[in-house]
């Protein structure tokens, strides 16, 4: 049972305003009743597995299908109505873009935007400016079927702005792409916003690379929008008694130490700690395991704690203030739901 949360949205004038919006395939439901503000500028994550609806979205938005009821407006147009102008002012990144593999870059590049009412000089000065941007100006003669994955992501991300939009939606554009690709990708997608004050919606299933980038990120399973907000903000409504969790580690843990801790004022509970794999590096003393814990606290109680196991002479090798991070936040919500 999940604990109902209201929607966190902007004070800042919306470029993105969805309304009740909702798709419906006979008597399955793709997206239901999606309520959803995005701010000019923003970069806004839309989480959720596979099949939650996402890309649905995407496409109502965009006006390439429409939606069984409820509304959508991007740069105050009405995709239902006024597709072509939509279509004008937003720039669609797939997570497969298709070019012509037998042309270079340039030429693709050049090609987008004599589509988009670019003279001849001008789509060329457009072209290389963004490849450059891009990273791709080296490779800008070459064909781009010998591109790699991430090469083609970068180009695609070029011919999205070749029509200078206001807005960017990107749909699972790091797909396939190496650890590093992926870096750039999205540090590349970051500095464009940031520098040419474009609005980024981001649909993705990879947590940790929406972390990176998002301003707010809001969580979309089963076509429902359950939950919205940037990270601090989740992780509060997570955390509505505003207990703080120290994690601790040490070796040589004496008898009795448990129970000092537990008699420190503050403290609510002492939980077994179960390590991700990863999470941090430790070894064994004289063939000792670690004690692993979290401490449930009323308040702040870090210095404390340490000081009580360092003088009961044990040896302390781990101690983090615990912060519920993105993946915390998306599964306590994601199972909260799995049953309804």
């Amino acid at each position: 049972m999940t604990r109902s949360l209201q929607i966190q949205t902007t004070d800042q004038t919306a470029i993105i305003e969805l309304e009740g919006l909702t798709k419906r395939y006979g008597d399955m439901t793709a997206v239901d009743h999606l309520d959803l503000r995005i701010a000019k500028g923003e970069i806004f994550g839309l989480l959720g597995p596979n099949g939650a609806g996402k890309t649905t979205t995407i496409l109502m938005m965009l006006g390439l299908t429409e939606p069984s009821s409820g509304q959508a407006k991007i740069c105050g147009h009405d995709p239902v109505w006024e597709a072509l102008s939509v279509k004008r002012k937003v720039g669609y990144l797939p997570d497969d873009v298709g070019f012509y593999d037998d042309r270079s870059a340039i030429d693709n590049l050049v090609y987008t935007a004599r589509l988009n009412g670019f003279n001849k000089t001008e789509a060329r000065e457009r072209a290389y400016s963004l490849l450059e941007k891009t990273g791709l100006t080296d490779s800008a003669g070459n064909k781009v079927g010998t591109f790699s994955r991430g090469m083609r992501q970068r180009l695609g991300l070029a011919d999205v702005l070749i029509k200078q939009p206001e807005v960017i939606i990107l749909d699972e554009p790091t797909l396939g792409i190496d650890p590093e690709g992926v870096r750039e990708l999205l540090g590349l997608i970051s500095s464009l916003s940031r520098d040419e004050g474009l609005t980024v919606l981001l649909s993705s299933h990879h947590l940790h690379q929406v972390q990176q980038i998002c301003d707010r990120v809001g969580i979309f399973v089963k076509g429902k929008l359950i939950a919205a907000g940037d990270i601090r903000t989740l992780s509060n409504e997570l955390n509505q008694d505003g207990s703080v969790f120290i994690e601790i580690g040490a070796v040589s843990w004496p008898q009795g130490l448990t129970e000092q801790l537990q008699a420190l004022d503050g403290v609510k509970e002492i939980l077994p700690l179960e390590s991700e794999p990863g999470s941090f590096e430790y070894h064994a003393v004289d063939g000792e395991q670690p004690r692993l814990f979290t401490i449930v606290c009323s308040y702040d109680l870090t210095p404390l704690i340490a000081e009580t196991v360092i003088q009961s002479q044990a040896e302390l090798i781990y101690l983090r203030r615990k912060e519920f991070g993105l993946d915390d936040i998306y599964h306590r919500f994601f199972e909260g739901r799995t049953d309804q």
